[in-house]
């Protein structure tokens, strides 16, 4: 039996693009590029995210190190950590020496930006967990994030806004919906055996 985990980074280690949804209304939507690749030498589940804009390669809006895992109550997590001095690794989720050099010391952490993740059909939803904790600055001012995304085995759906802390106005991010992006490239052959294998024994014990 393949677990829950095992689909959701499988899915997720992909490149997407929203180019159909941007030449179609670029009033509204930026052409944007994303790509998760695994981190084989970092904990299990562990991808570099880089998100930019289709005009800027090589200079990523968006840095993180996500670690999906499996929480005890059965549910699906995924961590959220930025990363010390990121420019040094822009680019580098498209050049696999530089992957290697992200250590964990470099990463850090974000507090309350964790991805409570649940499957959905074919697919997964996920949602950054509740108490408006995920702070992020953005053009001069704090804003705490609500995020959502749908992934499914050829396409993801994602929603960003920023928020005033104190009026919960919101300040910045997606007015006419959601941003839907297409697969463009398969990443999930780096996914290491090892990692495979952790997750279907822990799904072998957890069965009745």
């Amino acid at each position: 039996m393949t677990s829950s985990l095992t689909r959701l980074v499988r899915m997720l280690s992909s490149g997407f693009s929203n180019q159909d949804q941007a030449f179609e209304n670029p009033p509204l939507y930026a052409h944007i590029l994303v790509s998760f690749r695994p981190l084989p030498h970092l904990d299990p589940g562990s991808l570099l995210l880089e998100q930019w804009y289709a005009f800027a390669p090589g200079q990523p809006y968006r840095i993180r190190v996500l670690r999906a895992e499996s929480a005890p109550d059965g549910s699906l997590r995924i961590h959220n950590h930025a990363l010390h001095e990121e420019r040094r690794f822009w680019g580098a989720v498209q050049d696999p020496e530089r992957m290697a050099q992200i250590q964990k010391q470099d990463l850090r952490l974000l507090e309350g930006c964790t991805y409570v993740v649940r499957e959905q059909g074919e697919g997964f939803v996920g949602e950054v967990e509740p108490g408006c904790r995920c702070l992020v600055e953005r053009k001069g001012a704090t804003a705490y994030l609500v995020s959502s995304f749908e992934i499914d085995a050829t396409s993801m759906r994602t929603i960003d806004r920023g928020h005033d802390p104190t009026s919960h106005e919101q300040l910045w991010g997606s007015l006419a919906g959601s941003f839907e992006f297409q697969r463009t490239d398969d990443f999930s052959p780096e996914i290491p055996a090892t990692w495979l294998e952790s997750w279907a024994g822990s799904s072998a014990s957890a069965a009745p």
